[in-house]
């Protein structure tokens, strides 16, 4: 510390201000904890609001439009091909997330919870240093570590060339390749490719195992997977990229696997194979916070770190790599730093793949279930079942359900349609509740909603008939 310099001090010192962040900061001003925030970046919202969640969605659902309208013509109805202004969509995509960011500053102000730009580095259990801002020392209480994660790289494959891009880069929508590559058939990879694919873009998606969304259930990946043979140009599987060499107008790409070419040229290439924890140049090792192999923090059930003081939430502290996961966490750790007798359940986590169609799970998926010698019994409820799936022209769905067989208890959900992700609360609900398949069969669903095709699967599980 230089001679003369102030540390300031605060009850809880908070280190990022994505989603866990932020979340944790607003919960803990409420119980009357004086907050402190530490984000590098002019801005709250971390990685989901600025460069990821938020922006993509906004993307997809100007892609979902598109698709609205194209697919219109089975109705009916034909609309010209839509011309794509990409500087005002961009100006939209900005207007999204200013307007959330501008939301959070204000959240700041009403809890009264302060605000510090820099990077946070810990000395030991009780300080870290500020770099990049007003406030260069801070002294605390207890802390909690919540700076999130980054994109994954392809070390002694990937080339510094602007025609490279992770998601962050792919989100600039700078313009609309011909063709473009992605590398990772995992849900960002295919979410972003969707995306382009609807701008009209030629997009190949490549992946090294033998299934797009690897660990995502088969039976909810295969109407996805059949869309996208369509939209997409290429999709090749158990298919790597060995390299790659910067041309002139393009980047030629190198690649291993059965019957793929050894070598193709592309305008763009997506890279978007994973994300690992941002937690290294944190100081951990002036504190007691150990992390392991993979680099993420260990934690217990109440997110506390090895060393009693300090606290780590969202995709920092371990998979799924969910922003509400981040955010439960958030208030978790809120709520035992105030004093409450609390722990997180990581039980029923939903996760959403904002693809068209959308996919959806909690709980349990019927692989984790023969892997783990769960019994299970299923019950499934395909969309040609719903009438309001066959009103809209997206019979393409599925509702599956697994349950205790003994019990009738709810082990898990999966559903894969048009937005599903508006619907796997239900199954978040009933998992947190110990709903049994009667609870949900004698739940009234509003008809026709495709929601129905939950309570029909459960009618199916007492012995009834589905269909609507």
């Amino acid at each position: 510390m230089v001679v003369g310099e102030l540390t300031q001090e605060t009850d809880l010192l908070i280190i990022g201000g994505g989603p866990g962040g932020y979340s944790a900061a607003f919960s803990a001003a409420a119980h009357g904890i004086s907050t402190t925030i530490v984000e590098a970046t002019p801005a709250l919202g971390g990685t989901c609001l600025h460069v990821g969640c938020i922006p993509s969605k906004t993307l997809l659902a100007m892609a979902e439009v598109m698709h609205l309208a194209d697919g219109a013509k089975q109705y009916g109805l034909d609309y010209a091909p839509p011309k794509v202004n990409l500087e005002a969509m961009r100006a939209w995509k900005k207007q999204v997330v200013d307007r959330l960011a501008k939301g959070l500053e204000s959240q700041c102000k009403k809890f009264g919870v302060e605000r510090i730009k820099g990077k946070a580095v810990f000395e030991d259990s009780r300080h870290v240093t500020i770099s990049g801002g007003d406030v260069s020392r801070i002294k605390f209480k207890q802390a909690i570590i919540a700076t999130g994660s980054v994109p994954i790289r392809l070390r002694g494959i990937e080339i510094d060339s602007p025609r490279v891009v992770d998601s962050t880069g792919a989100l600039e929508l700078s313009d609309i390749p011909k063709t473009l590559l992605v590398i990772g058939g995992g849900y960002i990879g295919l979410e972003l490719g969707s995306v382009y694919s609807a701008l009209g873009s030629e997009v190949t998606v490549v992946e090294m195992t033998e299934g797009l969304l690897p660990g995502v259930d088969t039976d909810l990946a295969r109407p996805l997977v059949k869309k996208l043979e369509k939209e997409f140009k290429e999709i090749r599987l158990s298919t790597k990229v060995t390299g790659m060499k910067n041309g002139d107008k393009a980047i030629e790409v190198l690649f291993d696997g059965a019957n793929v070419p050894k070598t193709k040229t592309f305008d763009r290439v997506l890279v978007s194979v994973g994300r690992k924890p941002n937690s290294a140049d944190l100081g951990l090792a002036n504190t007691k916070v150990q992390v392991d192999q993979r680099g993420f923090v260990t934690i217990d059930d109440q997110l506390r770190t090895n060393d009693p003081k300090i606290f780590a939430i969202g995709d920092v502290a371990g998979e799924p790599m969910l922003a509400h996961k981040a955010i439960h966490e958030g208030r978790v750790a809120a709520d035992v730093i105030a004093g409450k007798d609390i722990a997180y359940d990581r039980r029923a986590v939903p996760a959403v793949v904002f693809t068209d169609p959308e996919i959806a799970w909690c709980g349990l998926t019927e692989t984790q279930a023969k892997a783990q010698n769960i019994a299970y019994e299923v019950k499934k409820v395909q969309w040609p079942a719903s009438g309001r799936a066959v009103s809209i022209g997206r019979t393409d769905g599925l509702t599956k359900i697994l349950f205790d067989p003994k019990t009738q208890r709810i082990l898990g959900m999966g559903l894969v349609g048009p937005h599903v992700g508006e619907m796997i609360a239900e199954g978040v609900l009933a998992m947190e509740m110990a709903a049994t398949a009667t609870d949900i069969a004698t739940t009234i669903h509003p008809h026709p909603t495709l929601s129905e095709t939950i309570g029909d699967a459960a009618f199916a599980m007492l012995g009834g008939a589905a269909g609507h």
